[in-house]
Order: C-alpha cells, then sequence, then structure tokens
C-alpha cells in the first residue's frame, strides 16, 4: 500500500507545443544565447521561482520562449531583453508558488476508458465464461433494452480465462440476436461477437452462409462447421467493430461528458498532457471536436495530442486524407499531429511478429508489409503528421524501423510504441535517425502465475528481455513511459469503493494550475495500481 503524497502548492505550466512523446519538457540554462547575440524576441516571458530540472535541482527566476522552444532560462533582469512590448506574453509567477516543465504520458487511452465505462459493459479478469454467458450479458442486454441502444459493447475479458471454452456467436445469440455485440478482450486486440455483427461487417450473410473469410492484418475463427465462431483477432476485430453504429455509441456530447473525468485523472496521476493512442476509435471526430470546443471555451486544461488511427484493412489514400483533415481540429492545447498504426498485434498472445517463431512454429501477423510502411511514413511526414506505430515482435520493430528511415523525416520524431522486443542490431540505428520510443514495463505488473504461462508462449529468447528500457538509454534512444491500463485503472477506481478516489481527492483544474492544495487527506490505493 502507498499513500498519495501532499500535493505541494505548485504551478505547472505546459510549453510544448509538439508533446513530444510525453517527454518531461526540461529547461536549461546552457540553451542561452551569448550575450554578444541581439536576443529574439520571445512569444512568452515567465517570472517566478522556476524548478529547470537540469543538475542539482538548480533553479531560475525566469525563461522565454519562441516558437514552443525555450530560448532563455536565467534570471529576470536578463530575460527583460526577450520583451516586445505589446507582442510578448508576459506571466508573473512570482511569491506564488513553484513554475515547473510539464510532465506528460507518451500514450495512453484515458477516452477509450471513460467512454466504455459510461457506455459499455465490463468483464473482470477472473470472470470465467460461465459468468459471462449467464449474468454480464444478459445483464448488459437488458439494459441495452431499457435503454433502446442500438449496440452492446464490453471490455475486459481474459484470453487465459476463455481459451479453453471460447463462447460462440451462437450462445451470444442464444441471449440477443436483435442487437449487435462486440466484447473485446482486456488488450482490445480481440473480440467476441453475435451473427448480427458479423452480417453487418459481411462476414456472414443473412441466410447463414460465410462472406468474408479474410480480413487483412487480422484472423476470423472459424468452428468446426466451416462458419465464424465469432471470434475475432487483432484487425478483423476493428473491421467488425467499424460498423457498428459509433456515431451513436459516441457522439460530441459523450466525448465532452467524458473529458472532464480524463482531465481529472490526469491531475491525480501527475500529468499535465498526454497522447491519446486511438482518438478515433469508434471511427469519428467526436472526440477532436469535443476536445477543440472545450478548449475554445477556456475549459480544457491539459495539452492533448490526438493520433488518428489507419487500419491495416482500409483505403490508405482516403484514410491520409481523413488523417489530415482531422488537422483543422488543432486549437491551443489540441495537437491533432499523429497517425497511429498497428505493425502487429502483442507477444503476450502470440500475434506479435517475431523471429524466431513462437514455440508452436507460426510468426504471429504483420499488417503492413514495408514497402507500405515506408510510403506510410512518407505520406504522413510530409503531410506534418508523425507516425505514432504499435510495434511489439522484433521482426514488426525492424519494418518499422526500415520504413522511419527510408520513408520518414527524422526532424518528426516517428515513434515506435510499447516495444517488446528490439534486435541488438537496431537500437544504434534508432539512436543515429532521432527514432523515439514510447514503452512500459507491462510483463512486470503480471501476476506470478501469469508469467509461468507466459513463458510457455513466448519464444524461448525474449523471455527475459522484454520491454529493454535500459538499453534504450544505455543507446541515448528518446523514450518516454507509456500507461496502457487506463482501461483496466479507470473500472477499478469508478466501480469499486474501496478502491474509488473521491471527487476532493483528486486535483481540480484550478488547484493544478493556481497552486491550491487539497483539501482532502491523501487517498491510499493498492501498490498493484
Amino acid at each position: 500500500m502507498f499513500q498519495w503524497p501532499k500535493v505541494a502548492a505548485m504551478i505547472c505550466i505546459t510549453l510544448m507545443s509538439v508533446i513530444g512523446m510525453g517527454m518531461l519538457a526540461s529547461c536549461s540554462v546552457n540553451d542561452n544565447p551569448s550575450r554578444e547575440d541581439v536576443p529574439q524576441k520571445a512569444d512568452l516571458v515567465v517570472y517566478g521561482k522556476i524548478f529547470t530540472s537540469e543538475g542539482n535541482n538548480k533553479m531560475a527566476e525566469a525563461f522565454a520562449v519562441k516558437d514552443g522552444k525555450y530560448v532563455y532560462v536565467g534570471d529576470k533582469k536578463g530575460a527583460e531583453a526577450y520583451i516586445e512590448h505589446g507582442k510578448t506574453e508576459v506571466v508573473d509567477y512570482s511569491g506564488k508558488g513553484l513554475v515547473m516543465p510539464g510532465c506528460g504520458n507518451g500514450h495512453s487511452h484515458y477516452s477509450t476508458a471513460v467512454v466504455l465505462f459510461s457506455v459499455g459493459t465490463f468483464i473482470e479478469l477472473d470472470d470465467d465464461p460461465d459468468k459471462f454467458l449467464n449474468e454480464i450479458v444478459p445483464e448488459a442486454v437488458e439494459e441495452a433494452r431499457e435503454t433502446g441502444a442500438k449496440v452492446i459493447i464490453g471490455l475486459g475479458w481474459c484470453l487465459k480465462t476463455f481459451q479453453d471454452n471460447m463462447p460462440t456467436r451462437q450462445q451470444l445469440d442464444a441471449i440477443c440476436s436483435d442487437i449487435p455485440m462486440y466484447f473485446m478482450d482486456d488488450e482490445a486486440h480481440k473480440g467476441l461477437a453475435n451473427t448480427i455483427a458479423l452480417v453487418n461487417a459481411g462476414i456472414m450473410n443473412e441466410d447463414g452462409t460465410v462472406g468474408k473469410t479474410e480480413i487483412r492484418g487480422g484472423e476470423i475463427v472459424m468452428g468446426e462447421d466451416g462458419t465464424p465462431t465469432g471470434f475475432l483477432k487483432e484487425q478483423a476485430g476493428t473491421y467488425t467493430r467499424s460498423f457498428l453504429d459509433n456515431e451513436s455509441l459516441f457522439p460530441v456530447d459523450i466525448a465532452k461528458a467524458g473529458i472532464p473525468e480524463i482531465e481529472q485523472l490526469l491531475l491525480s496521476e501527475g500529468y499535465t498532457m498526454y497522447l491519446d493512442g486511438w482518438a478515433n476509435y469508434f471511427y469519428n471526430t467526436s472526440f477532436y471536436k469535443a476536445a477543440q470546443q472545450l478548449d475554445q471555451a477556456g475549459e480544457l486544461h491539459f495539452v492533448l495530442g490526438l493520433s488518428y488511427e489507419i487500419e491495416s484493412w482500409m483505403d490508405l489514400d482516403d484514410a491520409m486524407a481523413k488523417a489530415a483533415d482531422a488537422k483543422k481540429y488543432a486549437s491551443t492545447r489540441v495537437k491533432p499531429n499523429w497517425i497511429k498504426l498497428f505493425i502487429d498485434g502483442t507477444v503476450e498472445t502470440g500475434t506479435g511478429y517475431v523471429d524466431p517463431l513462437y514455440p508452436d512454429g507460426h510468426q504471429g501477423i504483420a499488417n503492413w508489409t514495408e514497402e507500405e510502411m515506408t510510403e506510410l511514413a512518407s505520406k504522413a511526414n510530409a503531410n506534418g503528421l508523425t507516425l505514432h506505430v504499435h510495434t511489439l515482435g522484433n521482426k514488426a520493430t525492424n519494418i518499422v524501423i526500415n520504413a522511419f528511415i527510408n520513408g520518414g523525416q527524422e526532424e518528426m520524431r516517428n515513434t515506435l510504441v510499447h516495444v517488446y522486443n528490439v534486435d541488438e542490431s537496431d537500437y544504434q540505428r534508432m539512436a543515429d535517425h532521432n527514432i523515439y520510443v514510447t514503452s512500459g514495463v507491462i510483463w512486470h505488473h503480471y501476476t506470478d502465475d501469469m508469467q509461468e504461462y507466459l513463458r510457455t508462449i513466448v519464444p524461448a529468447n525474449m523471455i527475459d528481455k522484454s520491454y529493454p528500457m535500459k538499453s534504450f538509454f544505455d543507446y541515448g534512444i528518446p523514450v518516454s513511459y507509456t500507461q496502457t491500463i487506463q482501461e483496466r485503472a479507470v473500472v477499478l477506481t469508478t466501480r469499486s469503493a474501496s478502491w474509488r478516489l473521491p471527487s476532493r481527492g483528486y486535483l481540480t483544474p484550478r488547484m493544478a494550475l493556481l497552486g491550491g492544495q487539497r483539501s482532502s487527506s491523501p487517498v491510499s490505493r493498492p501498490s498493484s495500481l
């Protein structure tokens, strides 16, 4: 158990126009131009007690910012030369608290977690197929009929718990056959669908015959009768989800209602910005529109990076045009500057693209060829969009690194996300070509029995080399931490009274930005979260 520390009065100022994969934006006195140079006029000058994150807790009295970059850090008198009266914004926090760089999360799914809790059904990790079919799904269907819902969606079942008795579409149909249903696993890389959802996606026909048998980058699991079981892997699941009534699931008003809750979660964790890893999760731009509207109304108090996901089954030119068009939702704190891609799945469930092969002889799923990835990097960067690529297996990582080098622009800071394994020869190439990483030590969040289970399905040479954070540091690769357990964390903090963080326990935007303290005692939470 641990306790949230009491929050000292502080002021967090977020300055970076590009949040750079969530890295801490420190400022350095070594960046100052020489005194002989004529200082360039700044967009912003800030006075106060400034923590620079440099050296031995070095403090400063002022800093100046031009085009989103620090151009001066030092004493107050020196900053005055950067002020152009009538044009430079001057903020004086002297005597009001501590000014410090913003802290960001490089890849998270707060939007998905908050929204799914408001519109969907959650399955706990230890819920078995029997409970799922006899309690959870019937309750979800009853609620859907009472509310007139057009879709039933859920999240959270565990592959390890379900795999020996995987529910089928026929079993789901017996509970509800007239409302499309889709239940994602805890990783959101696999799903269970009823027949009407498969019919809407063209995977089955209305007469019960088979429609599509393959979706690029995914797997439609077939039964002994030669028809889909309803179990979908990777891009077969995203394809099916795209045919749900996503406008009714996630309109702008629901997105606007969820963003303040996301803000509270961010501030309670100490973040002032984050990059959303799937901003168009419901295949619309509701999250973009809601964030921009709140920002323009002065009601958004953190910096939000947005990534537009392109799936391997989409028309590339059409999807790229939509991603570029989404940049129109940019505002002061809303940065729609990324394209998200999946190159593979997850090593832990056998869909990450690896070399050598998994113990059973398969290699995993690769959603794009190297040539396609190179073209994507070229087109995205030419449109001013940074690539944010989900890659887990070492073979997939190698493909993406080659694509970034041969098709991308180094100044765009194209990024590898998660990164379970990397070939030794690729580390230096990443450092040499300004390739960023946002990763998380997910393996170490698993229980002991889960880690033992993973040893039976992961390639042998990868067991003790997962999420190689130290190697990134050793090679000087720009790296940030990704926290991708928001879906589960939000459920725990919202559903269970013993885990709930009361509203008075959060830092409100005003408290975080204006230096107020929380009025409540520190809140205890289990260290496992």
